[in-house]
């Protein structure tokens, strides 16, 4: 384990990772307070990853989702690369049987890393922090620093509110009716794997349209 250097831009890696896809990065909840449903939705997810043979990059926490699509990865044989600062593993928060662990200073480096790391994004329901992931995402794909597929897995209507918002910042022209297209929305864990293996890579001359 290790601080990974993050001197070269995002932009940089993400114009060489974008194809083929090997690599997806899951954010989700850490909460253990939550519907079986979202559990068992976690658990399809990483087994569907492995079956793929796609690397699963998470923030390597140890409960909630986040725990259940690991685990459910490692067990169909997958592999699992999870990314989390200095401070939480100090606070015992991380997994301690993934593939890979990898320790950054910082919140902020976390996120660049995991997305440096991934050819696509899913978002499985969250709470605030899983909220800040996705818009971040979204918001560097709008800029072009980001190309790669991003799926939000809206199980059982979970993200509606937050689609909605989304869809209004269109209407009202906070945003191009082009950016509706930086995400795609599956309902399933099956229906988030075809959208992210079927999804064009973003086109990132688009950001001359960021500003509106």
């Amino acid at each position: 384990m290790g601080i990974h250097d993050i001197g070269t831009s995002l932009f940089t890696l993400s114009t060489f990772l974008f194809t083929p896809m090997n690599s997806v990065c899951v954010y989700c909840a850490s909460s253990t307070q939550i519907d079986e449903k979202y559990f068992r939705a976690a658990e399809e997810l990483g087994t569907l990853i492995a079956q793929k043979d796609l690397r699963l990059i998470t923030g390597a926490g140890r409960m909630g989702l986040m725990n259940t699509v690991e685990e459910a990865a490692l067990a169909a044989g997958g592999k699992v690369t999870g990314i989390i600062p200095t401070f939480m593993v100090k606070e015992g928060w991380h997994h301690t049987g993934l593939t890979e662990l990898i320790e950054t200073a910082s919140m902020h480096e976390r996120k660049q890393l995991m997305a440096d790391l991934s050819n696509g994004v899913i978002a499985l329901p969250g709470g605030c922090g899983t909220f800040e992931e996705l818009l971040e995402i979204i918001t560097w794909k709008q800029l072009g620093l980001y190309l790669n597929p991003i799926i939000v897995l809206n199980i059982d209507g979970y993200y509606d509110h937050l689609l909605s918002q989304l869809n209004k910042a269109v209407e009202d022209n906070f945003m191009r009716a082009v950016h509706a297209d930086i995400w795609q929305v599956a309902t399933t864990p099956e229906e988030a794997i075809e959208l992210l293996l079927n999804t064009p890579n973003w086109d990132k001359s688009v950001r001359k349209f960021a500003a509106i």
